[in-house]
C-alpha cells in the first residue's frame, strides 16, 4: 500500500510579529512505521513557505495504526527574529552576594571565659591571638556588584576611557554611590557589522564608614575601597598577670586611584 500525505483543513495557523511562525498540518496514511511517515512528510512538505523556511516536523499517532497527524513549522530565515535594541537602550543586573575579607579585629567581644577561678585575658577585640601573632578570620562583607549593558553608536564609545578607568573608584557620586564607594571593574563589548556596540559595564560597591571602634581606638572615617589594618603591641594584662596583644594603632590606606566616571558616558 502506498503512503499518501494530504494537507488537513485546519492547516496554516500563523503568528506574525517579533516571533513569527506558520504551521502546515498534514495527515499521513498507509504506514505504521513512524520513520516512513516522517520521511513522507519531509518529501511532501515544501522547503519554504511565504518567505519562511522549514524548521521542525512533528508526528502524532492516532487510533489507526496506519494514520498519523504531522505538523510542519516554518520560521523566518535564521530562526525566530526579534527586533534589535535601539541606540541608547540599556539593561541592568545586580548581585548583593557580598565579598570575603580577612579581619583581625571584632566589632565587640560577646563573651570572655577563663579556667575555673581564673579570668581570660582581654585582647580588646583581637581575634585568634597567639603568643606571637593575631591570626584573625574571614568574614562576608557588603559588596554590591552590578552591571549595565548599553547599546551605543560608534561616536558614543570611548574605549580609551574604559581602559583608563578600570580599577579606579569614583571621585563623585555615581549610580547611587557616594564618592569612594564604587569601583569600576571594566567593560566588555562587541558589535555586528554596522550595528550598534553592545557594551557591558561592571562595577562593585562597598559602603563608606565613619567612627569605627577598634579596641580603645576610633577611626574617624574610611572610604569603601580604602584598606584598614591594625597594628598590635604587647601589654601586661594586670587582671591575669600576663602579656597580651592589643591594638595600638589603626591605619587607613588608599589603595585605588580615583577617577571621573562621567567619562564612561552612561550617566551618573
Amino acid at each position: 500500500m502506498s503512503i499518501t500525505v494530504q494537507e488537513r483543513l485546519d492547516s496554516r495557523p500563523a503568528s506574525i510579529g517579533r516571533s513569527s511562525n506558520i504551521d502546515l498540518a498534514y495527515q499521513v496514511m498507509g504506514t505504521s512505521d513512524d520513520q516512513a511517515a516522517y520521511d513522507a512528510v519531509a518529501a511532501g512538505a515544501p522547503a519554504s513557505y511565504r518567505g519562511m523556511v522549514r524548521d521542525t516536523i512533528s508526528l502524532e499517532p492516532t487510533e489507526r495504526t496506519d494514520l498519523w497527524y504531522a505538523t510542519v513549522r516554518y520560521v523566518p530565515p535564521g530562526g525566530q527574529k526579534k527586533d534589535p535594541p535601539e541606540t541608547g537602550e540599556s539593561s541592568f543586573s545586580f548581585d548583593t552576594g557580598g565579598g570575603t575579607q580577612h579581619i583581625t579585629q571584632s566589632l565587640s567581644t560577646s563573651g570572655r571565659y577563663g579556667q575555673s577561678g581564673d579570668s581570660a585575658p582581654n585582647f580588646h577585640g583581637a581575634i585568634g591571638v597567639t603568643s606571637d601573632s593575631v591570626e584573625g578570620c574571614d568574614i562576608t562583607v557588603p559588596v554590591y556588584q552590578f552591571s549595565e549593558t548599553h547599546y551605543l553608536a560608534d561616536a558614543q564609545v570611548n574605549k580609551a576611557a574604559y581602559f583608563a578607568l578600570t580599577g579606579k573608584v569614583n571621585n563623585a557620586p555615581f549610580k547611587g554611590c557616594a564618592a569612594g564607594e564604587c569601583l569600576f571593574l571594566g567593560a566588555s563589548g562587541s558589535k555586528r557589522g554596522t550595528g550598534d556596540w553592545e557594551i557591558t559595564f561592571k562595577f562593585a560597591a562597598s559602603p563608606n564608614k565613619t567612627n569605627i571602634t577598634i579596641g580603645s581606638i576610633t577611626v574617624a572615617s574610611k572610604k569603601g575601597w580604602e584598606y584598614l589594618w591594625i597594628r598590635y603591641h604587647d601589654v601586661v594584662d594586670d587582671t591575669v598577670n600576663m602579656i597580651v596583644k592589643r591594638p595600638c594603632g589603626a591605619y587607613v590606606e588608599k589603595v585605588y586611584e580615583e577617577g571621573s566616571f562621567s567619562a564612561l558616558g552612561i550617566g551618573t
